[in-house]
Formats: structure tokens, C-alpha cells, sequence
């Protein structure tokens, strides 16, 4: 029998392929109030999409070096950055097998979540994340914490691990302090227009 399952550069290229325009464009509201007081430095955005995280950090002055496994995605961000006259460098990795070279001041990765990759994976990624973050620097991860509230039948593919779980997976040493660890809730309206909240996780840690 022939395996049918998409890789994840299939899944996601077909994911962004579906539509002209998948984001808002708006920079994740969790990395604002994480890094919108630190320092410009360099910043490595894992994930990052159509770009709009990337370029919010770029229009503050970081050096960002912006990372996904979607062509298209990567096209439309480097189109929007082109327009705003912002310098960010580009690169195409499936983080599962290659990583961007260097160390960051600022690593991030917002809703790093895939149907099309297994949980210990995603651990491996974010262990991979925090060596990448230079001396003093910062790993700042979020993530969805479940579903929406009005999501009655969630899909049983896509893991939502706890920011404790996150913490065990990273295998922090001691040189590592938690800045920090919450969960933030927010409004969220289905589709079809039922009001509910959704629940997020932030783990801030620096490097010492």
C-alpha cells in the first residue's frame, strides 16, 4: 500500500498554497510583551512564517534572520520586507534535519505546532533553539496550551504540551534562569461567531 501521508514540506506548502494570505501579518502579541524591552541585538525567528514577527523585530532595529520550511511563506515575507525597506536574511530549513548556523541574541519560536511532526521532534527543535542562544541572550517560546473553549471536538494530532513539559524537554543546565512561565488567556470567537477564550503559554529563560 502506498503511504499517502504529505512530509512537511508538502503539508505546509499546500498550507499556505490555499490561500494568498494566511496572517494577519501582526507580530504574535506574546513576543511583543516578552522582547518589546530588550536590546536589538540578533534574532533568530524559527517558524516564522509569512513574516510578521520577523519584520516587527527588523523595524525595532534587530538583525533578524527569519526561518521556515515553506517556500511560499518565506516569499510573501521577503516581499513585505522588500516593501518596507527592512534587511532581513532569509532561510528555508525543515528544522528537523538542519539549523541555522550561529549564535542569537534572541531566539523565537511562536506556535511552533505541526500535524506532520511527531512531539519528541518538536522537543529536539527547542533543545536545538536553546544552543543557538548566545551568552545573556534569550529563548522565548509560545505556544497554545489546547484548544479553544469552543472547539467541542478537538482533533487528536496536534500536541499542546504544558510549559512544564517544555521545560523538561529543553534539558536547561544551570547556566539557564526562567524569566518567564505563564499561561495568558484571550478572547477567541469560532469561525461561525461563538464567543470563548484561548489559552497560551510564554516561557521566557536567558542564558547566563
Amino acid at each position: 500500500m502506498t503511504d499517502t501521508t504529505p512530509t512537511a514540506e508538502e503539508f505546509w506548502e499546500d498550507f499556505y498554497r490555499d490561500r494568498e494570505q494566511i496572517w494577519t501579518g501582526k507580530v504574535n502579541p506574546l513576543l511583543v510583551r516578552e522582547t518589546g524591552e530588550l536590546t536589538p541585538g540578533t534574532a533568530l525567528d524559527l517558524g516564522c512564517g509569512e513574516g510578521g514577527d520577523a519584520i516587527w523585530l527588523a523595524e525595532r532595529g534587530w538583525r533578524v534572520t527569519a526561518v521556515d520550511i515553506s517556500a511560499t511563506a518565506m516569499e510573501r515575507g521577503e516581499r513585505a520586507a522588500r516593501e518596507l525597506g527592512l534587511t532581513i536574511h532569509w532561510e528555508r530549513h525543515d528544522l528537523r534535519h538542519s539549523f541555522p548556523e550561529g549564535a542569537f541574541d534572541l531566539v523565537s519560536a511562536q506556535f511552533l505546532h505541526s500535524p506532520v511532526e511527531r512531539p519528541d521532534e518538536r522537543a529536539v527543535i527547542l533543545r536545538r533553539a536553546a544552543t543557538a542562544v548566545a551568552p545573556g541572550g534569550v529563548l522565548v517560546i509560545g505556544g497554545h496550551h489546547g484548544w479553544p473553549s469552543w472547539v467541542t471536538e478537538p482533533p487528536k494530532h496536534v500536541d499542546f504540551p504544558t510549559i512544564e513539559q517544555v521545560l523538561s524537554q529543553l534539558e536547561l543546565g544551570p547556566e539557564w534562569q526562567v524569566e518567564t512561565a505563564e499561561l495568558v488567556y484571550s478572547p477567541s470567537t469560532s469561525p461561525d461567531g461563538v464567543a470563548g477564550e484561548r489559552a497560551d503559554s510564554v516561557l521566557r529563560v536567558r542564558r547566563g
